[in-house]
């Protein structure tokens, strides 16, 4: 049996992964670029799992970023990589940079959709690619961080955008509240935001199982 039949991702397409230091992980000290975290997961997986299929994994992470941030590479980060899958990252920091910077000019969820519609929607028309939207992760391991209470509207956004472009949505957010949840005496960050070992085969696990048929 071709056991790549499994996987939404065909053999020899590209996927990029875009986002913040999340999605970084240690990419720019890594002469490969891929980084030690759940992005290197994925491809480690894919290798083992899917050996004959050649999907090429680039990660376009950079640490610090927000939408807006994404907005100003999209284009060549993106668009110009001709990718046939784009998985996308982003909104911890839109709502960090609230509580840790307040004084710096800030993106509230109304601009976040707007600019985030606005990059999906260049996807659609410049390239063929099909998107994959990942929720934003957690602020905190608790539950009833101000943080968390305020991803609650931009997770919604992203919600709702997976919905309007036909993206695979990837429910990151939930699964990593339920976890701490279920498991408090197993700490999934270094520092709240950045994950650990822990963290980022959870998040690798949550984005294979959206990305296998059947799960």
């Amino acid at each position: 049996m071709e056991r790549g039949a499994l996987m939404k991702i065909k053999p020899n397409e590209k996927v990029i992964f875009i986002g913040d230091s999340i999605t970084e992980d240690g990419r720019f000290e890594d002469s490969k670029e891929m980084g030690n975290g759940y992005v290197r997961l994925i491809d480690d997986y894919i290798k083992a799992r899917y050996p004959s299929n050649n999907i090429q994994i680039i990660n376009k992470g950079i640490g610090g970023n927000r939408v807006t941030d994404l907005k100003n590479r999209w284009e060549e980060d993106v668009i110009q990589q001709a990718p046939d899958w784009v998985s996308i990252s982003i909104g911890v920091n839109d709502v960090w940079r609230r509580l840790d910077n307040p004084t710096i000019e800030q993106v509230y969820p109304t601009e976040f959709e707007q600019v985030y519609r606005q990059l999906l929607s260049e996807v659609k028309n410049k390239t063929d690619a099909q998107i994959i939207i990942m929720d934003p992760t957690i602020i905190e391991e608790d539950v009833h961080s101000e943080g968390n209470q305020l991803l609650k509207e931009y997770v919604k956004i992203t919600e709702q955008l997976s919905k309007d472009f036909q993206a695979v949505h990837i429910a990151m957010y939930y699964a990593f509240i339920q976890y701490v949840k279920e498991y408090p005496e197993n700490t999934l960050t270094t520092d709240g935001v950045h994950m650990n070992s822990l963290g980022r085969m959870l998040m690798a696990k949550k984005w294979m199982e959206s990305m296998e048929k059947g799960n």
